[in-house]
């Protein structure tokens, strides 16, 4: 949708608050400014708060604060995936994915039916109440206590939260889940974890980043959902095709070099759909726009009939106004010429004839109106300003608002010196005045 279109449905004021919006928060993609105004009602203050939150790892308004409130499901295809393992740095060959891939279906079959036949002879007693926020803050303790400060921003809510707002604000969530007493996982965090480049990568990369340690209900439950089981466990989830998807798993211990090379080919190889996403929102907002326009449109031309031949006559009236109007201003504007007109052959009658060129004290003055025309006039040094002022006012290709103004240097021949003589006015022998027009 090009950008005609992408404002095509959108009022002045709408306009400028997305401008106004993108200059406050410094999110360059317009279509993502108008999505989350959008989803706010056009209510800059409350969505300008709402990606504050984000970037402080704070869930927003619409990931929720209930565990019973509904999330999306993660669909978890290897076969849409890009696997990271310690042996391989790249998305592995095609015979170690394809035994991976049988492992695990086997593995995750296996349990399955061992889980359920052991339900059959000994049910599981009512899982225990867990508070998945706490657990989350529980990790991020933990961690600044043992590793310190720096660190990306945490995602500080829980993973169905991170899910909602990942899919509401359609970024990348990248998951880490950490198991205690693991060395991989220590050096994890801390080397890769508080690397300036790590840090700077995933904070302005515009993706959630959220954490739990797999011994906790919250990331135990988390990493059974993802298919867990080595760690550490970097896990990158986009909606892809409408549906919250696995778009690329790191497992195992990994360089912070290596680890920004992954998730950006990861980031890559996914932002298309999120790029299709926003694209389809704004399609169907503006269609919903459309209609709502047509709806206005039909009611606004039932009442036009009722209300036609008042603006009919308002118009009407309005327009002889107008024409009234224009014949007043052309009747001042001829009265002001022909005042005008009546003052310079009046004038004209004052102005001294020209003298000879031999004749004592005469000079010569070179006029150059604006139009380009030069007009040459002698007069006696003697005689006052005035009659230079008058001969240019009297000239049919003077204007009526003019100055006088020498050559080099500059000087205007003011008005209030008119009484002055040609002499004590500075003029010389050949003079060449400039005339400019006041009312250019």
């Amino acid at each position: 949708m090009d950008q005609e279109d992408f404002t095509a449905d959108l009022c002045a004021e709408q306009i400028g608050k997305l401008f106004q919006f993108q200059d406050l928060t410094g999110i360059e993609s317009l279509p993502t400014c108008r999505d989350v105004l959008q989803r706010h009602h056009w209510d800059i203050e409350s969505a300008v708060q709402d990606q504050l939150n984000l970037r402080e790892g704070r869930p927003s308004v619409f990931a929720g604060t209930s565990e019973t409130s509904s999330a999306p499901t993660v669909l978890v295809d290897p076969t849409r995936q890009q696997i990271f393992n310690p042996e391989n740095s790249g998305t592995g060959n095609f015979l170690s994915f394809v035994l991976d891939y049988i492992l695990r279906t086997f593995y995750n079959t296996f349990v399955s039916v061992v889980r359920f036949t052991w339900s059959l002879v000994w049910p599981e007693p009512r899982p225990p109440i867990t508070d998945p926020i706490a657990d989350v803050g529980r990790f991020i303790q933990n961690f600044e206590s043992t590793y310190g400060n720096e660190h990306p921003v945490f995602y500080r809510g829980s993973y169905r939260q991170a899910l909602n707002d990942a899919k509401q604000e359609l970024r990348f969530l990248v998951i880490y889940l950490h198991q205690n007493d693991q060395s991989d996982c220590s050096n994890f965090c801390s080397t890769v974890l508080p690397n300036s480049n790590v840090i700077s990568f995933l904070n302005e990369s515009n993706i959630l980043f959220w954490a739990c340690e797999q011994d906790l209900n919250e990331g135990n439950r988390v990493a059974t959902a993802l298919q867990a089981n080595v760690y550490p466990y970097v896990a990158v989830v986009v909606l892809r095709e409408s549906r919250m998807t696995l778009v690329g798993r790191m497992e195992g211990p990994v360089s912070p070099e290596e680890f920004i090379r992954r998730l950006r080919s990861v980031f890559e190889a996914n932002e298309a759909y999120l790029i299709a996403a926003r694209a389809e929102r704004i399609e169907r907002s503006f269609n919903q726009s459309l209609r709502e326009q047509q709806d206005r449109a039909y009611l606004e031309s039932l009442r036009a009939d009722e209300e036609k031949e008042q603006i009919k006559r308002e118009k009407e009236n309005k327009e002889q106004e107008q024409r009234l109007q224009q014949v007043r201003l052309e009747e001042i504007e001829q009265a002001h010429k022909d005042e005008l007109k009546k003052q310079k052959l009046e004038m004209l009658a004052s102005i001294p004839p020209e003298p000879s060129l031999e004749e004592p004290g005469s000079l010569t003055i070179v006029f150059i109106m604006p139009g380009g025309v030069r007009i040459e006039r002698r007069f006696l040094e003697t005689s006052p300003l005035a009659d230079v002022l008058n001969f240019v006012f009297c000239h049919p290709s003077s204007p009526d608002t003019f100055e006088v103004a020498t050559n080099f240097p500059k000087r205007v021949l003011n008005v209030e010196d008119r009484n002055k003589t040609l002499k004590q006015a500075g003029l010389q022998k050949r003079e060449v005045l400039f005339i400019n027009d006041l009312d250019s």
